[in-house]
């Protein structure tokens, strides 16, 4: 549970960084972090490898790119449903996810060791 806890504030802290670099990504409050990387977390546990099994063909034709694309919708789509996390368009949504995902990697191997 307590390492759930961490993996939650390393993702909460990556999308205010995320918020911070990039002026197409914004966050009205902490509260809406928190929110937004629940959010984002219960997404890529659950519906991400839904999606990436049913796209498998069109993956495999575009040499696994097309997961970038997944990813970036799904940053988008989790912008336009929690108030206060705001995602401006789709090639946001898919730079936002590439820093998100950098950003939440470097953490967590710099806290999770």
């Amino acid at each position: 549970m307590g390492r759930l806890l961490v993996v939650w504030a390393i993702n909460t802290a990556a999308l205010v960084a995320v918020a911070y670099l990039m002026p197409s990504v914004s966050i009205s409050s902490f509260g809406a972090a928190l929110i937004a990387a629940l959010v984002l977390g219960l997404v890529n546990t659950v519906v991400r490898p839904i999606l990436v099994l049913l796209t498998l063909p069109v993956t495999v034709l575009t040499l696994g790119l097309f997961i970038f694309v997944l990813n970036g919708l799904l940053f988008w789509a989790v912008g336009s449903w929690i108030e206060g996390f705001h995602v401006a368009g789709f090639w946001s949504g898919v730079l936002g996810a590439i820093v998100f995902s950098l950003i939440s990697w470097v953490l967590a191997a710099l806290v999770l060791k």
